[in-house]
């Protein structure tokens, strides 16, 4: 009987040298670097050079990089037109699935042989760089239209993070909020083989362009059991209201046996190790806002749930919080996911073209067994094909 791995949870698929999770300490590395600590030192530009490149750059690397990036913020006309011709009332996350799917139009047009847009190892990291630069543009606007205000422009004297914000809220942002908002960035830019990666590399492997397998990586992050987590968790917080109604709302949604989103991860089995940065972040703006509430909310649903099920947050948990404290809107959050996770998504689509094997596995047929149509006499060729079924797999 086949042994069925129903999705693929415990197969080992190929090897990556981009991140993984060292079971020993519990720690997400990035090339080798414990993710806490790449938040604790390094600004979002810094880690999305160390994963497209390896190492972590020198200075004359990182400002090199950080000229690049700042040279392609800006909204290009023809992208922000195939935004506006969107509904306002669509999710985020078409909006940016679309303005990507531009961008790549954009950057491929002319190159009539499929082969070549594939494009070389170099290009792509070209690529990589500016989609990486223009995605804060999308996700800032997307949210400043839904809320009937205008697009604010790119400075080219703040950093990634302090601009991503001057874009979507038309003021500089505190300190406090930019150093959360660069942690964020970083704690979600790469996270292995994880589902939206794992697609980002299967189109990869077909030999399709950087920009399709991105496309359809934003498609598998828009799901609520990936990247759509971090909404939920704040519809969860909208729906308790207040620390005092932990207790009673738990039982109800247990008692249901409603999934609570925020809560598990299928790698992480003492608590995801990203977890206690993003906390310390949000406490920073529960201090900077004065929100005591969120954090009284915060710890009481935490409490309870690990008592009673013994399973600990994740990322979104913390994440969800933070990105409302800041202003953003709800709907936004997995659209910032995107903007960071970008740089390990196309970290892992030029690690898949290196040493490329089409990704295509395969199936235990449940169905019908083979049965015929009344009546129906196949011609030569057909009987020819049948009598060389090695030939017709595929």
């Amino acid at each position: 009987m086949t042994d069925i791995k129903k999705g693929l949870a415990g197969v080992t698929v190929d090897e990556t040298a981009v991140s993984k999770v060292n079971p020993e300490t519990n720690s997400l590395l990035y090339r080798g670097y414990p993710v806490q600590e790449l938040a604790a030192t390094q600004s979002f530009e810094a880690v999305a050079y160390l994963l497209w490149n390896g190492e972590l750059p020198d200075a004359a690397q990182l400002a090199d990089l950080r000229r690049t990036e700042r040279a392609h913020r800006a909204l290009a006309d023809d992208v922000r037109a195939a935004i506006d011709l969107l509904p306002t009332s669509a999710h985020p996350m078409d909006e940016v699935r679309t303005a990507v799917s531009v961008i790549g139009a954009r950057e491929t047009a002319g190159i009539s042989n499929v082969m070549d847009a594939v494009g070389t190892p170099e290009e792509n990291l070209e690529r990589s760089i500016r989609l990486w630069a223009q995605l804060p543009a999308v996700v800032a606007y997307g949210q400043r239209r839904r809320r009937g205000a205008e697009l604010v422009e790119p400075r080219d004297d703040l950093d990634y993070a302090a601009n991503f914000l001057w874009m979507t809220f038309g003021e500089e942002a505190d300190e406090v909020v930019v150093d959360a908002f660069n942690r964020s960035m970083i704690l979600y830019a790469e996270h292995s083989f994880n589902a939206s990666t794992f697609t980002a590399r299967v189109i990869a492997s077909t030999l399709s362009d950087l920009y399709s397998a991105v496309v359809g990586a934003i498609g598998a992050l828009k799901g609520p059991l990936h990247g759509g987590a971090n909404e939920a968790v704040l519809h969860v917080f909208t729906e308790i209201g207040s620390a005092e109604n932990v207790g009673l709302w738990l039982d109800t949604a247990l008692a249901e046996k409603r999934k609570i989103m925020g809560f598990g991860h299928r790698v992480y089995k003492r608590g995801d190790s990203r977890v206690p940065t993003m906390k310390a972040a949000l406490d920073t703006l529960v201090a900077h806002y004065d929100r005591p509430d969120v954090a009284a909310l915060y710890d009481a649903l935490e409490s309870q749930f690990v008592e009673r099920k013994g399973i600990y947050p994740n990322l979104d948990y913390p994440s969800g919080p933070a990105y409302d404290l800041m202003g953003f809107d709800t709907l936004t959050f997995t659209p910032l996911f995107v903007a960071a996770r970008v740089t390990g998504w196309t970290a892992h689509i030029r690690e898949q073209q290196a040493s490329n094997a089409l990704i295509r596995p395969l199936s235990a047929y449940v169905g019908a067994d083979e049965r015929h149509i009344d009546g129906y006499v196949p011609d030569a060729d057909t009987l020819d094909a049948q009598e060389r079924p090695e030939e017709a797999a595929g």
